[in-house]
């Protein structure tokens, strides 16, 4: 049972990670057709990202109502209408409207399934899940392309992967009886219900404001790092478009081959040394960034680094989390920590790029070395915390 419903959720994250690109992908095909400026992709993406944000900090009153296996197969049933919504709008006011389900759909998914496995399985398999997320979000920019050069229409590169969620929920909901076993198993054996916990409330637990500082940050730096490596490439490094592109796109397989190999070795070394080992090889890798060095190959293998560096930091952040805050807090918790990675990853990047526009873009590894700063000092203060308390 346990392998079932673990394949189910790999199929899940890929799932979660394919529609990621899609907007990014067809929106220069997109914005013509649609008679609105290019920068309103930034709306559709905030739109999305305010649905994840609320969905995440309720998903443990919805969790505790409906059970983990339902509140999957609808959300992802939600992601999929989302989908085929976007493939037969011709307005971007409609495109706005698909969004909201999307939004809440791809949170709701997310904050439940990691807190699931964060309960259930070992370290590495949290790991191996985020790896497979990078798969999805890796091929579905392949299957835009696909559609817009062989198809010329961005819609049906949407109806695609809209139908391989609908596939997905169809598994879903007919797998219900295996989930609502596993919770019957787990209600059984637990000590302690899981709590409905108010944000207000979980801030009290110790540690809690310290987690989600960090994990506000290392998505803020992840996301920076990504989104604007080719400008920062290209702009103050004078290296040629096509290589910084080349060498931006490595960040991203750093971290999603750096998860596949954490994997292998993060239940010997534990959550804790991993993420100390991420941020040790993100330092590194900035350095590189910031020497003073005319040598292209030092710069691009330091972005590359930090790509790898950043590769165990996300899965095991929330993999800790039970064992950091209780097993019957994880889920309020979990939810609070997707909210807060969610708001770092939408917020951040445009700030840097309203920062870079009025003053330098050579600021990029300043700008991601203060978050790497707090995200060690709090990182580290809650482990004290979390000793002192296990101490008692």
């Amino acid at each position: 049972m346990y392998s079932l419903l673990l394949a189910l959720i790999y199929l899940a994250f890929i799932s979660l990670g394919l529609p990621d690109a899609l907007l990014g992908s067809a929106w220069p095909t997109m914005y013509p057709v649609l008679e609105v400026p290019v920068s309103f992709a930034g709306i559709i993406s905030m739109i999305i990202a305010g649905g994840t944000i609320v969905s995440s900090l309720n998903t443990n009153r919805v969790v505790r109502k409906f059970g983990t296996g339902l509140v999957t197969a609808v959300s992802v049933l939600m992601t999929a209408v989302a989908l085929f919504g976007f493939s037969v709008s011709k307005t971007f006011w409609m495109l706005c409207l698909w969004s909201i389900p999307y939004g809440l759909g791809a949170g709701a998914v997310d904050s439940t399934l990691n807190n699931f496995v964060a309960l259930h399985y070992a370290s590495r398999h949290m790991s191996w899940l985020h790896c497979f997320w990078g798969i999805g979000a890796s091929v579905g920019p392949y299957i835009m392309s696909y559609c817009l050069t062989v198809k010329n229409s961005w819609e049906s590169g949407y109806m695609t992967v809209g139908a391989f969620q609908i596939v997905l929920t169809v598994i879903l909901f007919f797998s219900l009886p295996v989930w609502n076993k596993q919770a019957k198993i787990k209600k059984e054996s637990q000590t302690e219900e899981p709590k409905h916990l108010k944000i207000h409330e979980a801030l009290k637990i110790k540690g809690v404001k310290q987690v989600l500082i960090a994990f506000f940050s290392y998505c803020a730096l992840e996301t920076t790092a990504g989104l604007w490596a080719s400008s920062y490439l290209v702009l103050h490094q004078g290296i040629e478009a096509k290589v910084a592109a080349r060498w931006a796109s490595l960040f991203y397989l750093g971290i999603t081959f750096g998860r596949f190999l954490n994997g292998f070795v993060t239940d010997k070394l534990g959550n804790r040394n991993m993420i100390r080992i991420g941020l040790g090889i993100i330092t590194i890798g900035l350095a590189a960034v910031i020497l003073p060095v005319q040598i292209e190959l030092v710069t691009l293998a330091g972005l590359v680094l930090i790509g790898i560096g950043c590769a165990p930091i996300y899965p095991c952040i929330i993999h800790e989390t039970p064992k950091n805050f209780g097993a019957e807090n994880s889920q309020a918790i979990i939810g609070i920590q997707m909210a807060s990675a969610y708001t770092g990853s939408t917020f951040m990047p445009p700030i840097f790029g309203v920062l870079a526009k009025f003053t330098t873009i050579s600021l990029y590894p300043v700008y991601l070395t203060f978050f790497l700063i707090l995200m060690i000092v709090m990182t580290e203060r809650l482990n004290r915390l979390v000793v002192s308390k296990e101490s008692r």
